[in-house]
């Protein structure tokens, strides 16, 4: 119990640290930003349920106002702008991913872990962004896929990044990967 208070913790924290990389803003007001590595990580590396919990704490201290977002923005505010749709899809995209993780048995580590970032940090995590900007921004799917469209290359660099860490720290360290336990 201990050691899952610790993980969860420590990867709210990770998120975190990761939006202290500078972002990069579309001109449709959406960032780029490196904190969805931290939302893949959670899920290859705790699983589902420690990895959306992660996840559901770094939305909580947003939400009291701690600027932990790219940018230092914080604030039940960063949930009402169009782009929210990736905040609300983050615990979503956590969650599948360690689904995935902890339900494939058969698959290199460092494959496994970048198939269940595309699948949760990608597919998920669009899945509930796209009609959340849809509605937000007044738009229609079209023009949402094509304001989403930017993001597309760096996701699946993360997807591989994600891949990459999970699986060197299964190498160095298998009782650490906590969705392959």
């Amino acid at each position: 119990m201990e050691r899952n208070v610790v993980y969860i913790a420590v990867f709210a924290a990770l998120i975190a640290v990761l939006g202290l990389l500078p972002k990069f803003t579309l001109m449709s007001g959406i960032p780029i930003t490196a904190q969805s590595l931290g939302i893949m990580l959670c899920g290859t590396i705790l699983g589902a349920k420690r990895g959306a919990l992660a996840v559901l704490l770094f939305l909580a201290l947003v939400a009291i106002g701690l600027p932990l977002l790219a940018g230092g923005r914080g604030g039940l505010g960063v949930f009402t702008t169009p782009w929210a749709g990736f905040l609300f899809g983050f615990p979503v995209a956590a969650f599948v991913t360690g689904f995935v993780m902890e339900r494939t048995h058969n698959l290199n580590i460092g494959v496994l872990a970048t198939i269940a970032a595309i699948i949760g940090g990608i597919v998920a995590l669009y899945a509930i962004a796209i009609p959340y900007y849809m509605v937000g921004a007044g738009v229609g799917l079209w023009d949402s896929m094509i304001t989403m469209s930017p993001f597309m290359p760096g996701d699946l660099i993360k997807t591989v990044l994600a891949g990459l860490i999970t699986g060197g720290l299964y190498n160095a360290r298998p009782n650490a990967v906590l969705s392959r336990l």
